[in-house]
């Protein structure tokens, strides 16, 4: 269970997942409950939620969790599992009151669709480019890549594997070069370890195949799939496959955007269709 503090200044609560993880977790703002799932590498301290959490006050009561082994969530008191996410997830829309609306960011979008496929209780879903590969507009990732960056990690190699999923997602080898003389290298580096936990979410739905038929008709919240019109094709093209597929779903592309979500930009869509 959680302790309560003023929702005007935000604190760290802490919910426990159902292996015995603490989740450490942060409310601001009143009105319907929002859970916001982060992607890759993210956290409150470094990503979106924070932003959009005070965008997005004024009209919800934001619920911005550190996934496991990030900020001051534990790291996992058993083994890795998708399954283990799910019932973070889970712990967290517990705390929020049993039930709420949830958007995922990329790979934690991903995360809230299986949420939702497998009947956590979410109210309505949105989802921001959840980074598939459905055709051949891409090359497929290879099904090894979660093992060989966990391998990079457990080697002592972290900055090797937080370099090899920035050239996966396609950042240019030049800004790669230069990352680690960012203040921003520290925080990244710090959470490699959770670099196989997202590849292994995502790299399924990443071989170049459209999406599994029937693999969302379970999924039963309405559903807001969002894409950047700045990202590339094989992006926009799975959030149009991830749509189609979904039995409650729209399509929103977002002029002049990308995969790196802005905030004021996001907000006013989110707020939209939540409360619609």
């Amino acid at each position: 269970m959680s302790t309560t503090h003023p929702r005007s200044t935000p604190s760290t609560q802490l919910a426990t997942s159902a292996d015995g993880t603490p989740i450490a977790y942060e409310v601001s703002g009143s009105g319907p409950a929002l859970v916001l799932v982060d992607g890759a590498m993210c956290q409150r301290a470094m990503g979106p939620a924070r932003g959009l959490a005070t965008e997005l006050a004024d009209r919800f009561t934001v619920y911005a969790y550190d996934r496991r082994g990030r900020g001051a969530s534990g790291p996992g008191a058993t083994p890795y599992a998708v399954e283990r996410e799910l019932e973070d997830l889970a712990a967290v829309l517990d705390a929020a009151g049993g039930s709420a609306s949830v958007f995922g960011a990329s790979s934690g979008a991903t995360l809230a669709l299986e949420a939702a496929r497998r009947d956590v209780p979410i109210e309505r879903l949105a989802v921001y480019e959840s980074p598939f590969i459905v055709d051949d507009t891409h090359a497929a990732n290879d099904p090894e890549l979660p093992t060989r960056v966990r391998e990079m990690v457990e080697g002592g190699r972290r900055g090797q594997a937080v370099r090899t999923f920035l050239r996966t997602v396609g950042v240019p080898a030049p800004v790669i070069m230069l990352m680690p003389l960012l203040p921003a290298w520290r925080q990244m580096t710090g959470v490699a370890h959770t670099l196989p936990h997202d590849l292994t979410i995502v790299v399924g739905h990443q071989q170049g195949r459209p999406l599994e038929p029937g693999y969302y008709d379970a999924v039963r919240p309405r559903t807001l799939v969002v894409a950047g019109a700045e990202s590339p094709a094989y992006m926009r093209n799975a959030q149009a496959a991830i749509a189609a597929a979904l039995p409650h779903a729209r399509l929103e592309t977002l002029p002049g955007q990308t995969h790196m979500i802005k905030p004021k930009v996001l907000a006013p869509v989110l707020a939209s269709f939540m409360l619609g």
